[in-house]
């Protein structure tokens, strides 16, 4: 290894400290909004000077870029597993809301700035992934509840768009007000969540 690069390894940022500076301009971004918050705001509240700031990151651009770019590939790792598994719709839609709130447990404050901005982002060079994780999104839910309709497992009179857009609206929104290490674990909003909506559409007994 030549002088140069261990000299570069040594000065690097070290990842520890890398990841609590975008902790908290996360919590800036949701609080604030993009638009309106600063490099300066998001150092101030890191309790450091913005120009060191910037040894890190080379604007807030980059900064809600790996925000949210390391959110979304979380929840697909997450949503990929669950629907290759091979589950029923029923199973396959419980598994999607549970895996759903532990991203929200995980990445509260990114759930919150892509519920916010992600419609305007998407305008962005940077950020067209975005529409493109919408939609397969809305594609893993939509497909499962429209098999479930075609096996039997949900009410054949069921709008499925309708019922994807209230489901994940109920499960995101969430994000406001949930806050890691509360009363109820993921597991068991999503367990509650899962009992008042499934037992609403699923056909009975």
């Amino acid at each position: 290894m030549s002088a140069t690069k261990k000299k570069n390894q040594a000065n690097a940022p070290a990842p520890e400290r890398r990841r609590e500076l975008l902790d908290t301009a996360a919590e800036v971004f949701a609080a604030q909004g993009y638009n309106a918050t600063t490099v300066r705001k998001i150092a101030d509240a890191a309790g450091m000077l913005a120009g060191s700031l910037y040894y890190h990151f080379d604007s807030k651009e980059s900064m809600l870029d790996e925000i949210l770019s390391t959110f979304l590939d979380e929840l697909w790792e997450g949503y990929d597993a669950v629907l290759a598994a091979g589950l029923g719709p029923r199973e396959t839609i419980e598994a999607l809301v549970t895996e759903s709130f532990r991203e929200i447990d995980r990445h509260r404050a990114a759930v919150a700035i892509y519920q916010k901005e992600s419609r305007h982002l998407t305008d962005l060079p940077r950020f067209h992934y975005l529409a493109d994780s919408q939609r397969r999104f809305e594609e893993a839910w939509l497909g499962t509840l429209e098999r479930g309709v075609a096996d039997g497992v949900f009410r054949a009179d069921l709008d499925v768009r309708l019922t994807y857009r209230f489901v994940r609206d109920t499960v995101w929104v969430a994000a406001s007000w949930y806050r890691p290490g509360g009363r109820h674990s993921p597991e068991e909003i999503a367990r509650q969540y899962l009992s008042m909506v499934l037992d609403g559409i699923a056909v009975g007994g």
